[in-house]
């Protein structure tokens, strides 16, 4: 290699490395400082921990429901686990003839507020969530009518009947 060629070759290195540094600086500068954080595993307690329902309440259990909704081809089956600790599961399948079913499992916590039933979102399909996002907590206003528990929600209503402590939904 000639003297020419080689301080080309030094002057390209060169080149590279300033770059490389520029955009290292460049990130650095652009990290945000984290603000006070709380004691360890306090934060995701508070934001998974459940309160537990009152005794003997009567939504306390397992839940069924099937209907068709408007704009949904197919069946949406629903059932929903509200746990005596205040923990809750959610199940839901879309069967459609000729085609797989599609599920969403959720779990969380859930309580009421008088006539009204908060479910918080903890995991989807296993995944934790965002527990600062709105879309994992919904509320229902909830009717008992004829021993079936009728959610309110903006699609209209769901009504769900008591299942045994032991009924799962079949797999598809």
């Amino acid at each position: 290699m000639s003297d020419a060629e080689g301080k080309q070759a030094g002057k390209a290195g060169l080149r590279t490395w300033t770059a490389l540094t520029a955009a290292a600086v460049l990130a650095a500068g652009c990290a945000v400082k984290p603000g006070p954080q709380p004691a360890p595993g306090q934060a995701a307690q508070d934001q998974t921990s459940c309160r537990q329902a009152a005794p003997g309440d009567a939504w306390v259990g397992n839940w069924l429901g099937v209907n068709k909704r408007k704009g949904i081809a197919g069946e949406l089956h629903v059932l929903m686990t509200l746990k005596q600790d205040g923990s809750m599961a959610y199940a839901e399948q879309l069967k459609r003839a000729g085609k797989s079913p599609q599920a969403l499992n959720e779990t969380g916590c859930w309580q009421r507020d008088g006539e009204t039933l908060v479910m918080r979102t903890t995991h989807s399909n296993a995944v934790a969530v965002e527990q600062g996002d709105p879309i994992y907590t919904n509320e229902y206003e909830v009717q008992m009518r004829a021993g079936q528990l009728v959610l309110n929600g903006p699609e209209g209503p769901l009504s769900l009947k008591r299942m045994p402590d032991d009924y799962r939904m079949p797999m598809f």
